[in-house]
């Protein structure tokens, strides 16, 4: 790993992530609806707040996280489109990271809850792109 620093904080917010989302939504987030898209932008903020706290630079640690749940999606064998509505709602994540000055984790939560109910369905990889600031979902 390139970032050997970074290891650590980025299993820390993947099983921080998947502890809140199994405790708000079961095991209904493993599916390609509102609960997942919300999981993945969660996990993209996490890796992102845990990076900061190290290295102290925003982008750095947008960066960082950007290229790691990129490489995790390609690495899934998703289908196109389950790949594609991933890679969106990981980049909404990082969007919003860099916009939002929210401090705590419960003020992320309830963002991220507004916006999962805002989630726009998508049957085709080409409708994601009409969405650049929304999380998408399949089913």
């Amino acid at each position: 790993m390139k970032h050997p620093l970074y290891l650590i904080p980025t299993l820390r917010a993947t099983r921080e992530t998947m502890m809140i989302c199994n405790k708000r939504f079961g095991n209904s987030h493993h599916r390609s609806n509102q609960a997942n898209a919300f999981r993945h932008a969660l996990w993209n903020i996490l890796i992102c707040r845990k990076s900061f706290k190290k290295n102290k630079n925003k982008l750095k640690a947008i960066h960082f996280t950007q290229k790691f749940t990129n490489l995790y999606e390609k690495v899934t064998q998703n289908s196109p489109l389950d790949e594609a509505m991933d890679l969106h709602n990981n980049r909404i994540g990082l969007h919003y990271f860099d916009k939002q000055e929210l401090k705590t984790i419960e003020e992320w939560l309830t963002f991220l809850d507004n916006l999962s109910h805002k989630a726009q369905k998508v049957t085709q990889i080409e409708e994601i792109e009409q969405f650049p600031e929304s999380l998408v979902f399949i089913e």
